[in-house]
């Protein structure tokens, strides 16, 4: 017996676009891995999954940086499984130790980027020498919490829809999704 929750989740996908495959994003992780290998390697950083988004991200990511580093994880979010954003909300914090580190935040997706900017300066308070960001995803449009905002690293541009599928969510569902996919209409 399925619930109604299930079903809708099930439609929005049958009726999704799919806007990147798994082939193009194995490529670009690929190559951005290889972007932060050349900058990172020697800098013994601290790589910080953004969860739950980053979790799928960061996965294959690390696959593909042959040099040592730790890993932590942190949960900021500001959705929930809204939609749209609202207040930040601290869910878990990173448990090793940030000063003097060169941090790599790893996150999903740069949409308005609120999140990463207060992540970036909790980062910096907790002592961190260096921080810097990858996302898989920058979603191109003119609503960024600052002017120019980018990351340090990014994989993918992707247009102005409600994106979801390798770590991203529709309404909680499909952060299994395997591509990224646009909800149709949004």
């Amino acid at each position: 017996m399925s619930n109604t929750k299930t079903v809708e989740a099930q439609k929005v996908f049958n009726e999704a676009d799919c806007l990147i495959d798994m082939s193009e994003l194995s490529d670009a992780i690929e190559k951005t891995a290889k972007d932060i290998e050349q900058d990172l390697a020697t800098d013994n950083p601290l790589v910080i999954s953004i969860m739950n988004g980053g979790l799928v991200y960061c996965g294959h990511l690390l696959a593909h940086l042959n040099f040592p580093l730790e890993l932590d994880y942190l949960h900021a979010t500001r959705y929930g499984n809204e939609t749209s954003g609202s207040r930040l909300d601290w869910l878990a914090k990173p448990v090793k130790a940030l000063s003097g580190r060169t941090v790599l935040l790893v996150d999903d997706i740069l949409d308005e980027g609120h999140t990463l900017l207060h992540v970036q300066d909790y980062c910096r308070q907790q002592g961190a020498a260096r921080v810097l960001t990858t996302v898989l995803l920058d979603k191109q449009h003119d609503r960024k919490a600052t002017k120019d905002l980018l990351a340090d690293y990014t994989c993918l541009n992707v247009e102005d829809r409600f994106v979801f599928g390798f770590g991203m969510d529709y309404q909680g569902y499909w952060r299994n999704a395997p591509g990224i996919y646009a909800v149709k209409g949004m």
